[in-house]
């Protein structure tokens, strides 16, 4: 998250940082970010996110991109948010998860509308283009079934 935020400052761009106390207890905070906002919790802290967002982009990464990324594919197919949800699926990394959507859908636990909610480039800057111009489905049906 380090090289992405010091890139992206590097290019210009305003970074806001969210951190739980906790964790900024335990690693060294960004401190040259444009704001850096401590919260209390792990769930604080995606909500804060959540609502600083436009959109929601994951590189590759473990479980808390994974978490995080779930989390805000859920609010979005419940309608708590409208925000599209993009995965950079350098090397194939997603390739994998991708699959097991796709099966998931066909397994009828997912509808399509919501699996199509899942953009995935593995160019950044092609995402960024999908995201600005993608529309989330306004149906919060969970299955068809």
């Amino acid at each position: 998250m380090g090289a992405v935020a010091n890139a992206a400052l590097d290019g210009g761009a305003e970074v806001i940082g969210v951190i739980p106390e906790s964790i900024a207890r335990l690693e060294v905070a960004h401190t040259m970010l444009t704001e850096l906002v401590v919260v209390a919790s792990m769930h604080e802290r995606k909500a804060t996110m959540a609502d600083l967002a436009d959109a929601f982009v994951s590189l590759p990464g473990g479980f808390g991109t994974l978490d995080e990324t779930f989390e805000a594919l859920t609010w979005t197919q419940l309608g708590i948010q409208k925000k599209p949800v993009g995965l950079v699926n350098i090397d194939g990394y997603y390739d994998q998860l991708l699959t097991f959507l796709d099966n998931v859908t066909e397994q009828g636990f997912v509808r399509p509308v919501h699996r199509d909610m899942v953009l995935t480039e593995e160019d950044p800057a092609v995402l960024l283009d999908r995201l600005r111009l993608a529309s989330v489905p306004s149906d919060s049906k969970l299955v068809d079934r």
